[in-house]
């Protein structure tokens, strides 16, 4: 059997709904209760981390607050920290998020630079920048929670934003497919160090720096595995890792 065909049974493997549960969390646990795309974006970028503290921090929140002034977000997240976001941190970005909000669609903004030609970096440096351009705070925790709007030489994987762009345009018993202006083929792997690694042993992924350029190589590869949906192998290879021994699935 091929690595392709192996890759294939562990995706129809994992399309199940109970991959993601309370034994086996998931910042999508919390996402997919509410199916809102600002929503999925909190619980998107604050994915780093122990996916159990993950899942513990995301269900504290009282998501109603996008929907309050300015006043009564700081005042209820007053005691809200995660790792390096304080709560001056998370406030702001409720903030943010709530401006936006009343004002457009997270997909519409993302839209606007990925319709160019069809790049995802694109769409996510409009989004980000637009997240920038609505809130004058800034902070190091605060800038770790946005990123910097992607380009040409940027050197981060930017993981936690191409997993919320997975979540947002598939549509499968794990994926939400809340969007539906962008294409999945277009989509880049979510990549972490975890994946990185997984990846390598597989013979998925050459390069050995964890960069950009190790996204855009791990997704040409599963690009001729399946061009219409090559990330579709993101979690199947994220759970792969997490549970297998891989010289035995290899073997």
């Amino acid at each position: 059997m091929t690595l392709k065909e192996r890759l294939d049974q562990e995706v129809c493997k994992r399309d199940a709904y109970a991959e993601i549960s309370d034994e086996k969390p998931d910042p999508m646990l919390v996402a997919r209760i509410y199916n809102d795309e600002v929503i999925s974006l909190i619980c998107a970028l604050f994915a780093y981390g122990n996916a159990k503290q993950i899942v513990k921090f995301l269900s504290s929140f009282d998501f109603d607050l996008l929907d309050g002034d300015d006043k009564k977000i700081k005042n209820s997240l007053a005691k809200h920290y995660y790792r390096f976001q304080n709560s001056r941190d998370i406030s702001e970005f409720f903030i943010t998020l709530k401006r936006l909000k009343n004002e457009t669609s997270l997909e519409d903004i993302f839209v606007q630079g990925y319709q160019k030609e069809c790049q995802v970096l694109e769409g996510l440096a409009s989004l980000i920048s637009k997240l920038w351009s609505l809130n004058s705070y800034d902070s190091r925790g605060y800038k770790f929670l946005l990123g910097s709007p992607p380009h040409k030489k940027s050197s981060s994987t930017y993981k936690r934003w191409n997993m919320y762009l997975r979540w947002m345009v598939r549509h499968d018993s794990i994926d939400m497919g809340l969007w539906s202006k962008v294409d999945k083929s277009d989509l880049l792997m979510p990549l972490d160090t975890h994946t990185f690694k997984v990846s390598q042993s597989l013979g998925l992924l050459q390069r050995k720096s964890y960069d950009l350029k190790a996204v855009i190589e791990l997704t040409n590869r599963l690009k001729t595995f399946d061009k219409d949906d090559p990330i579709k192998y993101d979690f199947a290879l994220y759970r792969l890792g997490q549970e297998k021994d891989l010289l035995d699935y290899l073997n």
